[in-house]
């Protein structure tokens, strides 16, 4: 029976694009390079911020694929190639090197050697290492690896292998592979499969051609093929924002002194190579200007856009800031409008409010803005195995594309921001500080510190933590009130202190082309948020987890959260901009050792209610 596998065209960007391995009706596949895609059907995607940041001539989208009714069997579309190529049949358990003339179309692989043809499965690991290589464990060398060399010469079937399970033993142990060549007999468990076991790198991804391998050094590690090591997307994301004709906080000063700095002319010459950095880091000390400065001062400079180190280079390339202008576009004093970027101001509706904890909500919020529509374009520039700072495979393997794959998404959104006064004066507690640098000691033994640096700047500030457990909080909250899952909301945290930026943007990440109907806009309207944000305060002041979970000095990846778990805080990984890292719901609703910035309202709300329930009391 003829099967029909699918992607949509969002997923040929995250999770599943280029270098990712897949399942799908119990068949893998891995997705190739951009330079396999059909030239013709692909569709452009408009973003000339996010290009010119990224160094790139422009974006393209996969094409869409059409629904069950008007499929086209031969429409192309964004190619995936069968992985692993080694598969095993259920019934006889030969196992099989799949090639591409074995592939038939619309017919998914068959055992040969069983009369009534079974699919065959694919194997459950692979090989990969940190230089981004991914590819087939050499089975016949495992099934033949307690052998010394002479012995494996002589044997010289190596594709006459089959995949055992035994009833004796459980787990790993119960799997073995074993060599069916006559006279050989060869056999080895997986009890200890995973892990480096010194396999040789193919030096290639498995759609790349055999002229296309590298010599690679670089030890081999075998993992599950569904593991999260595997694969490490590089997505950038930049919202639809007007353009203007003045850049944002061009500040002259600081300008003339990048410019007059001994090193500015270093600089320029080597703007496109790793060997800026140094110049960069430099420059930056000496005249207080942040990396959007230096980027435009480049442009300007040299004509070509400030790009990161360049294909094949060691170094890992930088994530530009994205946030400073719409940061901007989010606080000008009357907000921007486009087609694709429709804001509308609003506030909590407690201008009348006398009581507490209204009052004190009132007091800690800032300004509130309604996106009704916003565009997002999300960019894949490259990928990663092994670990996030490990060297990163381009989304163009053959290095000679220009451009990269994109999707646009349309949705809806609530920015607000904190008090800037009240936000000051919380910041400034000393030990509000003794909390956050303790975070920030984490950080600087993280190996997603660089990752993560571009997210919050040069320095963790405390208002980085502040806000960004405010915005999972509040995505966990809405996702009860708005109908949306925790999956489809997503956040954009501003809070670099260089910037003055202290607001978070909650928005709907998995919109259709025309947008969505209003649910999340709905709950930003005045006195609904308000209660929003009031539920959120009182559900966050406790954890099923606690005391274990407030009193926690770090939990997660590298130690980088404090007060934070899955009960409480996390959200799931396409929500989060840092990776579910770097949050601490003391700092929002206080603790034994730190003050929270809405305590006031948590302790409030409290008093409020015992009082109520005291006057109900007969």
């Amino acid at each position: 029976m003829s099967r029909t596998l699918r992607v949509r065209q969002a997923q040929t960007v995250l999770p599943f694009g280029v270098g990712a391995v897949f399942d799908i009706q119990g068949e893998s596949f891995v997705a190739t390079g951009i330079g396999d895609w059909p030239q013709r059907a692909k569709q452009r995607v408009e973003s000339p911020r996010l290009a010119t940041r990224l160094g790139v001539t422009g974006f393209y989208a996969a094409p869409p694929t059409a629904n069950d009714r008007y499929d086209t069997p031969d429409a192309p579309g964004a190619p995936y190639i069968r992985f692993p190529a080694w598969l095993f049949c259920g019934a006889c358990r030969r196992m099989k090197r799949w090639r591409i003339a074995d592939e038939k179309p619309g017919q998914p692989p068959r055992c040969p050697s069983c009369s009534t043809g079974p699919t065959l499965a694919p194997m459950r690991f692979v090989q990969i290492c940190s230089a981004g290589h991914l590819g087939d464990i050499d089975w016949w060398f495992w099934a033949h690896s307690r052998r010394d060399a002479t012995e494996r010469r002589e044997c010289g079937e190596r594709e006459k292998l089959r995949f055992l399970v035994s009833e004796r033993a459980s787990g790993l142990e119960a799997l073995s592979v074993a060599c069916a060549a006559k006279g050989c007999g060869a056999s080895r468990d997986l009890l200890d499969i995973l892990g480096t076991h010194g396999m040789r790198c193919s030096g290639r991804n498995p759609w790349q051609r055999a002229n296309e391998a590298v010599e690679c050094v670089k030890p081999v590690q075998i993992v599950q093929r569904t593991a999260g090591n595997l694969y490490y997307p590089v997505v950038h994301s930049a919202l639809d924002i007007p353009e203007t004709e003045t850049p944002a906080h061009h500040d002259e000063k600081t300008a003339s002194r990048v410019r007059e700095h001994d090193l500015w002319v270093s600089l320029c010459k080597v703007a496109v190579t790793p060997r800026a950095e140094v110049f960069r880091e430099m420059i930056k000390d000496d005249t207080g200007a942040d990396d959007v400065l230096l980027d435009l001062l480049l442009a300007e400079e040299t004509g070509q856009p400030a790009v990161p180190a360049p294909p094949g280079s060691e170094a890992t390339p930088a994530r530009p800031d994205l946030s400073r202008e719409e940061w901007e576009a989010f606080t000008s004093p009357i907000p921007p409008a486009t087609r694709d970027f429709a804001l509308r101001e609003t506030t909590l509706g407690l201008a009348q409010e006398t009581e507490e904890p209204w009052v004190g909500l009132r007091r800690g919020i800032g300004r509130i803005l309604l996106a009704d529509r916003l565009r997002e374009v999300r960019a894949l520039s490259g990928f990663t195995r092994v670990s996030p700072d490990a060297t990163v495979v381009p989304a163009d393997t053959t290095r000679r594309l220009k451009w990269l794959p994109a999707v646009e998404v349309f949705g809806e959104g609530i920015f607000l921001t904190l008090d800037k006064d009240t936000l000051r004066n919380w910041e400034a507690d000393d030990r509000v500080i003794r909390r956050v640098a303790g975070m920030r000691a984490d950080l600087d033994l993280a190996f997603q510190k660089d990752r993560l640096q571009a997210l919050t700047g040069s320095e963790l500030a405390p208002r980085f933590v502040l806000l960004h457990t405010l915005a999972h909080l509040l995505i966990r909250q809405l996702s009860f009130e708005s109908g949306y899952t925790t999956a489809s909301l997503r956040e954009r945290i501003y809070a670099r202190p260089e910037q003055d930026q202290y607001g978070i943007l909650v928005y709907t990440a998995a919109g259709d082309a025309e947008g969505t109907l209003g649910g999340l806009v709905r709950q930003g309207e005045p006195a609904r948020l308000a209660e929003t944000l009031l539920r959120m305060t009182e559900a966050a002041a406790w954890c099923s987890a606690d005391p274990l979970c407030a009193e926690h000095a770090g939990q997660g990846f590298g130690n980088l959260n404090r007060a934070a778990c899955h009960a409480c805080a996390l959200l799931p990984e396409t929500s989060c901009e840092s990776g579910n890292t770097l949050l601490d719901r003391a700092l929002v609703v206080g603790g034994e050792q730190v003050p929270g910035y809405f305590e006031p309202i948590v302790t409030a709300a409290r008093a409020a209610a015992a009082a109520a329930l005291e006057q109900s009391a007969p």
